[in-house]
């Protein structure tokens, strides 16, 4: 969604490297860009004009002038104020000191509220709470339906007594959905409501009803990140009319302009607590200004794909296969431990999502986007077409073996050729890793691979000194290293001549030449 603006940002500070200093001219002008990428990627205006005018201050002053490095300064202002525009620091929730915790969920029709809640549910189930989802959006046709899909999905509680499709009362459902929970002992009550087509006066008053009836501790306002300019101005009659604490942004992994998702902490007053990326339920989390400001600077988010990374792998596993790794060229490893590590990675989620948190991905963007997620299921079911043994010892894998399992897998024999040789090499490399070596290709620099052997066939031999061409020259040059030789071995040290023991000898003296040189 914020592939133009971190083009156009990158772009602007390509041309502030490798300069000493900013001059005025260079302020207003990376100023302008700035201002023009914002613009462009439908950021309100008046968020745009606070921005810039803080940018512009901060620049003109001493930490900018003072700065070894003027650019990184001014990269680094950017990255403040884009994390102050979206709200500062991260918000968690606040939940009821006593249970249950009501969350509501407000926003215009199509806004995703119904296949949110169910994300929300998930999201709460592995916070290691019991959420109930609340079927209160009895006018949209099918939603009371959707919903329990959605929760059936995401293996949380539903309450429905209303079939919905214009039958029931969502107020009373709301009501007695909180003693509901009680009785069964849940934790979270997270309110489903109707959604607006547009600021309707009688929907807002049925939210506002709804919100009277069960005092929610959070009432989160659902955005789609999409619909560009509308979207602040329909917070900010939520705001005036129902009220919310919070805002969830969903649909962020499309490609429109999604700069009205960057203007709606700062116009708002209310900073976004969640982020919906993709459609699966696992696509959901706490929403980190500082991350997403970093991301948007293609400085990648390095946090969140570790925090996925804990979340998947356990530590006994990764221990485990750093052992094996560690071992004899790591031999230990096997094509069973690499299929093991390839599903491992890929409940993480896509490639492309994985590398694109990696700093300076956007400047391989389209290479990333053409990743067919598709070779990864390639590779699982040639392994899965070798037998225990191949899979164990990879190098009996011969000419008829390679036909074997190409026909199981339904793919060519170079396809597995080149698998079991990409295997052997990524093998190598991670085991050279594993065990110290640090990544190849970086010879002569400890901890970067490279030894002793390879330094060695780096170093040239020198030369030896040039001889002239010339006999007589040749013969009186030699006969002066001759006696340059002979006095270094009577001398001491830098070749000084030198008495018994080391001592100066008593009638040394100085050449005429130093003697001038000295006064």
């Amino acid at each position: 969604m914020f592939d133009t603006l971190s083009d156009r940002l990158s772009a602007t500070f390509k041309n502030l490297r490798g300069k000493g200093r900013l001059s005025e001219a260079d302020i207003d002008a990376t100023a302008r860009e700035i201002r023009i990428a914002l613009l462009e990627a439908d950021v309100a205006l008046p968020v745009v004009r606070a921005f810039i005018a803080n940018v512009k201050e901060r620049a003109r002053g001493v930490e900018v002038s003072q700065a070894l490095n003027p650019a990184q300064q001014m990269i680094k202002i950017v990255n403040e104020e884009l994390v102050g525009i979206l709200g500062g620091e991260t918000r968690r929730m606040r939940f009821a000191k006593t249970a249950p915790t009501v969350i509501m969920l407000a926003g215009l029709q199509g806004a995703g509220k119904t296949t949110l809640a169910g994300k929300l549910g998930l999201w709460l189930k592995g916070q290691g709470h019991s959420p109930l989802l609340v079927a209160c959006d009895l006018q949209r046709p099918n939603a009371v339906n959707q919903l329990s899909v959605v929760a059936d999905r995401a293996g949380v509680a539903v309450y429905a007594p209303e079939p919905g499709n214009g039958v029931g009362d969502p107020v009373q459902v709301a009501k007695d959905s909180i003693e509901f929970a009680r009785s069964k002992q849940y934790d979270v009550v997270v309110v489903d409501t109707a959604g607006r087509l547009g600021i309707d006066q009688e929907l807002m008053r049925q939210a506002a009803d709804i919100r009277d009836a069960v005092s929610p501790d959070e009432i989160l306002f659902v955005v789609d990140a999409m619909i560009g300019q509308d979207a602040v101005n329909t917070a900010e009659a939520f705001r005036d009319g129902v009220g919310f604490d919070g805002v969830v942004l969903s649909k962020l992994d499309g490609d429109a302009r999604g700069g009205a998702a960057l203007s709606i902490a700062h116009v708002t007053g209310k900073q976004i607590m969640f982020a919906s990326n993709g459609e699966k339920l696992e696509d959901f989390d706490a929403f980190h200004p500082d991350r997403m400001a970093s991301r948007i600077l293609d400085m990648g988010d390095l946090l969140t794909l570790i925090e996925q990374a804990e979340k998947t792998f356990s530590q006994e596993e990764a221990a485990k296969m750093a052992s094996k790794l560690a071992s004899s060229k790591g031999k230990d490893f096997t094509l069973d431990d690499f299929l093991a590590q390839m599903e491992q990675v890929r409940k993480m989620g896509s490639i492309s999502k994985l590398l694109g948190m990696l700093p300076g991905m956007g400047q391989i963007k389209d290479q990333i986007n053409n990743i067919d997620e598709r070779d990864v299921d390639r590779t699982a079911a040639i392994i899965k077409s070798m037998t225990p043994k191949e899979r164990a010892e990879p190098t009996i894998i011969n000419g008829s073996r390679r036909a074997r399992i190409a026909k199981g897998s339904g793919v060519e024999v170079s396809a597995v050729k080149s698998l079991v040789e990409r295997f052997f090499e990524a093998r190598k490399m991670m085991s050279k890793m594993a065990q110290g070596g640090g990544m190849p290709g970086m010879l002569g620099m400890p901890g970067m691979g490279g030894g002793p052997g390879r330094q060695k066939k780096q170093v040239k031999q020198a030369k030896g000194k040039r001889k002239s061409g010339n006999p007589m020259k040749r013969k009186a040059e030699e006969q002066a290293e001759a006696a340059r030789r002979e006095q270094a071995a009577q001398g001491g040290a830098f070749g000084l001549p030198a008495g018994q023991g080391g001592k100066p000898a008593e009638d040394f003296a100085l050449p005429d030449e130093f003697k001038k040189f000295m006064g």
